[in-house]
């Protein structure tokens, strides 16, 4: 008995060895693909969010008044490429802190974290959390990213749901290629 354990043991360790080797229909080992290095895409962003009266409701509750529902939404993403494939497509992460409600005397940070990727025509998709004083959610994205040299200009529309309602945002705002 002592001996199988050991044995499974054995083979349960070697197995993040195996998978360093890719084995073709031919049984030949084939070098994994080249690693890449990621790139910080960070930057400021900026635009409008609606809420539903849902979100406004409960933001009332909770002694937040706004005048409408249409925010004003500043903060900074904070992007990082993870991976390229021959092909263009790019697997990313991206923290993004904003503060709505500037414009109506209200001070409301979010908080999203999306994994996605990106096409390369500039085509994106995201999906993670949400975190604001309203709730927490689910947000997916998507968008465009135009490219002039080293300047990226993303456009992006957002929506979040959560049990008050849902919130639908634009955003805009640009960043540097940088290593």
């Amino acid at each position: 008995r002592v001996v199988l354990v050991s044995a499974l043991m054995v083979l349960a360790s070697a197995a993040p060895a195996w998978s360093q080797i890719i084995m073709s229909p031919q049984r030949r080992a084939v070098k994994p693909p080249r690693a890449t290095d990621t790139v910080n895409l960070s930057g400021p962003r900026f635009g409008l969010t609606i809420l539903s009266p849902g979100n406004v409701d409960v933001l009332a509750e909770r002694g937040v008044r706004l005048t409408r529902p249409l925010v004003t939404q500043f903060g900074w993403q904070f992007e990082k490429r993870l991976y390229t494939s021959d092909e263009g497509l790019t697997a990313l992460t991206e923290f993004v802190p904003l503060l709505s409600g500037l414009e109506q005397g209200v001070a409301l940070p979010s908080l999203s974290w999306l994994v996605g990727v990106r096409t390369s025509m500039g085509t994106e998709f995201g999906i993670g959390p949400n975190i604001t004083p309203a709730g927490t959610g689910l947000v997916v994205a998507a968008g465009v990213t135009l490219r002039s040299g080293a300047l990226n200009v993303p456009f992006n529309v957002a929506v979040t749901t959560s049990k008050s309602g849902a919130r639908v945002s634009v955003l805009t705002g640009f960043n540097l290629r940088q290593r």
